[in-house]
């Protein structure tokens, strides 16, 4: 059982704080992303959990007890780092068995656990050769090998294949995800790509400038996010942000986006459940899925006009002309044949979002 705690963390660098009042639950056996733009504090706060780091404030705690005062040492941590860091004069075999020559254990012993760390990476085959016979996803293999053959408490990643390119990236992913279910231990993982996050996580933290913005599971952040930045941060392409006035109608509620001649018709339960918020500071959320395109006219659809089209294989990403607004639509391949074309869209209510544009917050508002 390994639990990690952070209650009120501060952390300045000079007179900058990079780290404000975090706090922060990490259960047994789960996966956790640090999700944020460079500068958020997320690395930051991963070492201050494995003690390269100190704290000004604040406590870190290590299955109930405080640890900010141990060396990184002490805290039976492991950390992986972006930069592979393998000693090039060293075989695979004895890079992995480097942070076991320090304990008591046997040849015996050692041999045992590098090669049950080498079989379960599956590299077993590379443990004789040296780092620069490697590709740059076997060395990171090879790192994480060398971070997992102490048994630690927890497993801390910082942005381990960001250096790897995109195929290499999408196959260390599983691999990564396959091996925190196999060792069944309690993961930490920094990175800024959010496809990495939604893929990864049983949980997603995200930050900005120092701040948790949200805590929630990929489904969580992407379908009911906390705030304006996370609506905006989580998702690709991002969700559409656009000012918004609401009216009433006879049986519906109007929403007019950029200042386009007629609104979208919305349930009228939507009134109510803005309880009164003024529309000059209302923003709009609707991700591309949930705009709606047709080339026929139809009760609801307002005419709009098609700007760019941008072919993604299966599907592509439309930008329509509402007024002065641009929204995204994500359709089939190939439903609109270039910029310029005539069509007809709506905006989906179930998955319309609703922020106070002052606070950013979103109003929770689900129809």
């Amino acid at each position: 059982m390994t639990q990690i705690e952070l209650r009120g963390v501060q952390k300045y660098f000079g007179a900058v704080q990079v780290i404000k009042d975090l706090n922060l639950k990490i259960d047994d056996n789960e996966f956790i992303v640090l999700l944020g733009q460079s500068g958020c504090g997320k690395t930051t706060t991963l070492r201050a959990i494995a003690g390269l780091e100190t704290i000004d404030g604040g406590d870190i705690l290590i299955d109930g007890k405080p640890v900010q005062h141990l060396k990184a040492a002490d805290r039976d941590i492991a950390m992986v780092f972006q930069s592979f860091s393998l000693y090039p004069h060293m075989s695979v075999y004895e890079n992995i068995a480097f942070p076991l020559r320090a304990t008591r254990k046997s040849k015996a012993e050692i041999d045992q656990e590098v090669r049950s760390v080498a079989k379960t990476l599956q590299i077993s085959d590379l443990l004789a050769k040296k780092p620069s016979a490697l590709s740059g996803g076997d060395m990171q293999r090879v790192a994480i090998g060398r971070a997992l053959v102490r048994r630690p408490k927890a497993m801390l990643m910082d942005e381990p294949i960001g250096a790897l390119d995109a195929k290499l990236r999408e196959e260390m992913r599983a691999e990564i995800k396959r091996l925190h279910i196999k060792q069944g231990s309690t993961s930490i993982y920094v990175t800024h790509d959010q496809i990495e996050a939604m893929s990864l996580a049983d949980r997603i933290v995200i930050m900005h400038e120092g701040v948790l913005q949200q805590v929630g599971s990929p489904d969580e952040v992407y379908s009911h996010p906390a705030n304006l930045f996370v609506a905006q941060f989580v998702g690709s392409p991002v969700m559409n942000v656009a000012d918004a006035s609401v009216t009433e109608k006879a049986t519906a509620a109007s929403v007019t986006v950029g200042e386009a001649a007629s609104g979208f018709e919305f349930p009228r339960a939507l009134l109510s459940k803005l309880n009164g918020h003024a529309s000059g500071k209302l923003a709009l959320g609707i991700r591309p899925e949930g705009v709606i395109v047709r080339r026929e006219a139809a009760d609801g659809f307002l005419p709009v006009e098609a700007q760019i089209v941008e072919p993604l294989g299966s599907f592509d990403i439309v930008d329509l002309k509402v007024g002065s607004q641009m929204l995204r639509a994500r359709t089939k391949s190939g439903f609109i044949s270039g910029p310029g074309v005539k069509v007809f869209a709506r905006i989906d209510p179930a998955q319309t979002h609703f922020f106070d544009k002052a606070s950013g917050k979103s109003l929770g508002v689900r129809l």
